[in-house]
């Protein structure tokens, strides 16, 4: 009878979804509301303008608000996430997050600063999500083996573009019965659900948590480091006790080239966020509706980007190596963005320049979890600051394009704007030559 309900426990374990991808897709939900409470005032940022009395160059200054938060946080954020544990920190993210887009409905547009205000209520929201991208590396590195991390990121960032895709419909529609109020309302709520939801069904570490089969538990303690550690290294009672090398961090060459190729990643996909709605409603000439579903393109892209990107980068891994299987792609893919980006902004037609650029989208998107896989590849325990520093980079380069956008435009032209993206893009690619996740920050290195 023992042996009977022993083989019945295995079968059960062996045939079911494990617990790490059913808490990485639930990451992937919580990256999608991040999105959706970042990129729902480019949708309503027609409204606020003519509300508020702002032209697109000040209101580029909110939108580089939330994300001069969001970049000066990273690092704090990875400090928290390796702390306190990811479980905690994405849940009192998740009620920040929910009370600050709350707050963005609130501010009056007659009182006197009312925009400086609007700025103020952004950044901390930024300050807030800056606790996201920290926490799920943090996680992924300790709930993953390093041959299935790829996937894992890219589950994650595909919230990025479902969330994203999903916010132009859904606050266009909402703006347009209820007013864009209403729509911040909307996102408030679904963001503290989220997170609650994320408190209660995850731990940190798949030994904390009830509901890991010893299968799965073995699979990943036997499988999570790039080189075999000491005991001590990896045991729970050590874990994020150790003094942090703050040198060894700044100083290492693949720390380095991962945050200037994040930086022109960035601030091409701000392009994306912040801008391509107003593009296609004032320079292409769309209504509001149309802009809504046009803008949609490069989100459905982003999401099947982040998906393949994944695995193909864990398909590669597996059969030439890490090194080509976290590099490879990521270089190629950057320096395909750039030539998609010149195509469609000089396309004469609004429909091909849509798509084009929304292929240029998914391309970009292709790279994705690689940034955040050999983070984890490199850093372990201190995957959580890596990540952080790694995605400052991108959002200093987000709160450039959110700026430097329009002014570039109002200058020299759209297509001027796409160009300078363009260049920064293919220097991203170039720097993952100089990227080497087989050299962890403190371990030896094994090829």
């Amino acid at each position: 009878m023992v042996q009977k309900t022993e083989v019945r426990s295995i079968e059960v374990q062996a045939t079911r979804l494990p617990i790490r991808y059913l808490l990485v897709a639930w990451l992937g939900m919580l990256s999608a509301v991040a999105y959706l409470d970042r990129t729902n005032i480019s949708v309503a940022g027609i409204q606020i303008g003519r509300e508020f009395a702002i032209s697109n160059t000040r209101l580029g200054w909110v939108f580089s608000a939330f994300l001069i938060g969001y970049a000066s946080f990273q690092i704090p954020a990875g400090l928290l996430a390796r702390r306190f544990g990811p479980r905690r920190v994405l849940a009192v993210g998740g009620v920040w997050w929910g009370i600050f887009t709350a707050l963005t409905a609130l501010v009056p547009p007659r009182i006197g600063g009312a925009v400086l205000l609007l700025i103020v209520v952004r950044f901390a929201l930024g300050a807030g999500e800056a606790t996201m991208y920290p926490s799920t590396s943090q996680f992924v590195e300790r709930w993953f083996p390093v041959k299935e991390r790829g996937k894992a990121n890219g589950i994650i960032f595909a919230g990025v573009g479902m969330g994203s895709g999903l916010t132009f419909p859904v606050v266009t529609a909402i703006i347009l019965h209820f007013g864009w109020r209403a729509s911040f309302w909307f996102s408030a709520c679904v963001g503290l659900a989220v997170g609650l939801v994320w408190y209660f069904a995850a731990r940190d570490t798949p030994e904390q948590h009830p509901w890991v089969g010893s299968s799965e538990r073995t699979l990943i303690l036997s499988e999570r480091r790039v080189v075999d550690a000491a005991a001590t290294e990896d045991d729970p009672a050590h874990y994020g006790k150790h003094a942090i090398p703050w040198a060894k961090i700044f100083g290492n060459r693949s720390v380095l080239a991962l945050f200037v190729s994040y930086f022109s990643y960035g601030y091409v996909a701000w392009i994306f966020f912040a801008w391509m709605f107003i593009y296609l409603a004032q320079v292409r000439g769309l209504n509001l509706k149309s802009s809504a579903i046009y803008s949609m393109f490069p989100f459905i892209g982003m999401t099947i980007g982040c998906l393949v990107g994944g695995v193909v980068s864990d398909w590669i891994t597996a059969h030439y190596g890490l090194r080509q299987g976290r590099c490879i792609l990521p270089g190629v893919a950057l320096t395909l963005t750039a030539v998609l980006l010149l195509l469609g902004s000089r396309a004469h037609h609004t429909e091909t320049a849509a798509l084009v650029l929304a292929c240029g989208a998914g391309v970009l998107y292709l790279a994705q979890s690689s940034f955040f896989a050999v983070s984890a590849d490199i850093a372990g325990e201190f995957t959580g600051i890596v990540s952080g520093m790694v995605n400052m980079g991108g959002q200093i380069g987000g709160a450039c394009t959110a700026s430097l956008t329009p002014l570039i435009a109002a200058h020299f032209g759209w297509e001027m704007s796409f160009l300078a993206a363009a260049a920064l893009v293919v220097i991203g690619g170039l720097a993952w030559s100089v990227i080497d996740p087989c050299r962890p920050i403190l371990l030896p290195v094994v090829r």
